[in-house]
């Protein structure tokens, strides 16, 4: 399976948190991340992550491109609803594109947990 992790700066930290709680799970797993993120979840956990540009430099774009071309099978995004994004649309277009091609998407650790026990339920 190929997921993609994305964070926005206020959620970097929860989501490498997550990502090493369930560490086995996700080293199951290609990995696909926008640059920042990436780079932070691979220095932290050791998993190899594919890297694209930061979200605000079109990383958001090029993961939607992955989840039109169906290469993506779940999107792990924290989102921080609290600050203004400059690259807001980017944002709202990888959204759509999930709901278009029905792939899971979480954005925060509650929703993420829902996605990755039903993961890890599948089992090898």
């Amino acid at each position: 399976m190929k997921f993609a992790i994305i964070a926005h700066d206020q959620k970097k930290e929860a989501l490498v948190s997550f990502i090493k709680q369930h560490i086995d799970e996700f080293s199951r797993h290609e990995l696909f991340a926008t640059g920042t993120t990436g780079l932070r979840v691979s220095e932290q956990t050791g998993l190899h992550v594919h890297r694209f540009n930061s979200g605000p430099l079109g990383g958001d774009q090029e993961i939607g491109a992955l989840v039109a071309n169906k290469e993506i099978d779940a999107i792990f995004f924290f989102r921080d609803p609290l600050t203004a994004q400059p690259h807001e649309p980017d944002v709202s277009a990888l959204l759509r594109l999930s709901d278009v091609y029905d792939v899971p998407l979480a954005t925060n650790e509650g929703s993420a947990g829902a996605i990755i026990s039903y993961y890890e339920s599948l089992g090898d």
